[in-house]
């Protein structure tokens, strides 16, 4: 009996330390399993920094709608330096077709062709060739001014446009090529002591850009051959510009989202007057942009400083601010602030921007230099397919380039416009919204205010004093878009100056439609300036009066 009592407190003893560890640790389940770690575990991981990272987070964009709008003030007549957009249905331009061939007629002459093709030649190889063709020929009734009465003038105006890109993808780098030419042949207002002027450019370019995204360094580097000549200007005929142009910027990585880098651009300009008392000495532009980069999901910074040198005709050396900071909240919204600067070239291209009926009286005018452009601003994207932008700023400009005609200087036999520069300086504000709903409507509006000071009060009468644009599209049925545009331009009037001009207010209203016949078929129309005023885009060079143009666009 002794020895049963023995094995039973054996047994109560064994098993009293399993009881009681059990009512500590309770039964394992696949829902809570304890593990006892008795050895610090602290693994050597390569790359640990690479371990769970989520991917590169694109910043936020307002979800605007890009229209291509016809972005020329008048493309029949004040035909500007970019070629207007096509008239087809923005949905359809989106589209990829390798062909695309547009031609239209309208009245007073007024012709718009344009073909484009690309090809794709390899995997690595594509060339896209650009053909376009811009002009009317009508009577434009000239404006009554201080020393001319209104007189019907006949005037034409036809511009090309060439142009050609070839691309080599190597696998650390791509190779571009590219050629431009122009060619302006239009006539001259009455009065004029030329009655025509013939603008002829063009430019070849060979550049690389680094591709590969995991190298310490990347690059952009180009060189340009740039030739320009204005055949018919007063006091000197045949007058030509050589420009030999080099571009490059380098930057590298220092940490995972900041950047260091430079800029560099050299201008080598060579001129050859037709007039030899024209003749000024050549010039050398040297522009280096050093800045500090700084990128993350939700901030942006930049620093950096524009130093410009100009040797020849006259040393200058100046300097501007390059900096700019933003953030983004809500994921949509953004609020930035910037201040930039630097060197407006006064080429002879510029000088065709500013105004294609400017005279060369004398030789070539100072460059123009942005001393500072400051601007705040927020824009933002509160619901899909709604945006808005407000912004407001200051711009200082140097030698601000400027045209006016002879009669208000004085000192010249004649009528026609010539170019200058002087001091100006102005604060704006803008605000503008817009509206998208699928492709079946959209809306933007937009205005800015402007308050212009200038050392020579005549540099102001193209000056904006407020602008406004809007336009609206609608899809009817599916083939058929049709859009409005308005644009009202509001000009400052100097309160000095021999004859106090009096430019009137540009109010321009258009309307375009463009119908899919077939598949890559359509047929497009526009009407320009259906409330027939007299706009002034150049100094006492109006526009015409109503005026349409019509034809058809072929994608293949």
């Amino acid at each position: 009996m002794k020895r049963n009592h023995y094995i039973l407190a054996g047994i109560l003893c064994t098993a009293f330390p399993l009881l009681a560890q059990a009512q500590i640790q309770p039964a394992d389940s696949t829902l809570n399993r304890t593990v006892v770690v008795e050895q610090e575990y602290n693994p050597d991981i390569p790359d640990a920094s690479k371990v769970n990272l989520l991917p590169p987070v694109e910043e936020p964009t307002v979800s605007r709608r890009e229209v291509e709008y016809d972005a020329t003030m008048n493309p029949s007549t004040a035909l500007q330096a970019e070629p207007i957009g096509a008239y087809t249905a923005p949905e359809e331009q989106q589209r990829y077709t390798p062909g695309y061939v547009r031609a239209g007629y309208g009245s007073r002459g007024n012709l718009d062709l344009f073909a484009n093709y690309l090809f794709r030649l390899s995997g690595r190889d594509r060339l896209d060739l650009n053909l376009r063709m811009e002009g009317m020929n009508g009577k434009v009734t000239m404006p009554g001014i201080p020393t001319f009465t209104p007189v019907a003038w006949s005037s034409y105006y036809y511009r090309t446009r060439a142009k050609a890109f070839y691309q080599h993808r190597f696998d650390p780098l791509d190779l571009n090529v590219k050629g431009n030419f122009g060619l302006s042949n239009f006539n001259l207002a009455p009065g004029s002591i030329s009655s025509k002027q013939k603008l002829t450019s063009g430019d070849i370019h060979v550049g690389v850009q680094s591709t590969d995204k995991d190298a310490m360094l990347n690059y952009q580097a180009e060189t340009n051959l740039m030739l320009y000549s204005r055949q018919h200007d007063i006091n000197s005929p045949d007058n030509k510009e050589t420009i030999i142009r080099t571009q490059a910027d380098v930057n590298g990585e220092i940490s995972e989202d900041q950047y260091v880098g430079i800029r560099f651009a050299m201008n080598n300009l060579f001129y050859n007057y037709g007039n030899s008392q024209m003749n000024s000495d050549n010039y050398t532009t040297l522009d280096l942009n050093p800045y500090y980069r700084w990128d993350t999901d939700e901030w942006n910074l930049r620093v950096g400083v524009n130093t410009d040198f100009s040797l020849g005709a006259g040393t200058t050396f100046r300097i501007s601010p390059d900096v700019e900071a933003g953030y983004t909240f809500s994921e949509t919204y953004r609020v930035y602030a910037r201040a930039t600067g630097g060197r407006l070239l006064n080429d002879f291209r510029r000088m065709e921007e500013n105004t294609p009926y400017g005279q060369l009286w004398t030789a070539r005018t100072d460059d123009t230099y942005e001393l500072v452009n400051a601007a705040i601003g927020v824009k933002g994207s509160p619901y899909t397919g709604t945006w808005f932008h407000v912004s407001g700023g200051y711009q200082n400009l140097k030698n601000d380039l400027y045209h006016i005609p002879t009669d208000v200087i004085g000192g010249a036999s004649g009528f026609f416009n010539t170019y200058s520069v002087t001091h100006t300086n102005n604060l704006y504000i803008g605000v503008e919204a817009g509206y998208d709903y699928k492709d079946l409507f959209s809306l933007s509006i937009g205005g800015k205010g402007y308050h212009w000071n200038a050392d020579i009060e005549n540099a102001l009468y193209l000056k904006p004093l407020f602008r406004l644009e809007a336009e609206t599209g609608i899809r009817p049925i599916q083939p058929l878009w049709i859009t409005a545009r308005y644009e009202y331009i509001g000009h400052v009037k100097p309160d000095q100056g021999m004859y106090l001009y009096r430019v009137p207010a540009i109010q321009d209203l258009r309307l375009s439609a463009t119908y899919d016949l077939y598949k890559g078929v359509a047929i497009y129309a526009h009407v320009n300036n259906l409330l027939n005023k007299k706009n002034q885009y150049y100094l006492n060079y109006p526009v015409q009066g109503f005026n349409f143009l019509g034809g058809l666009s072929f994608r293949f």
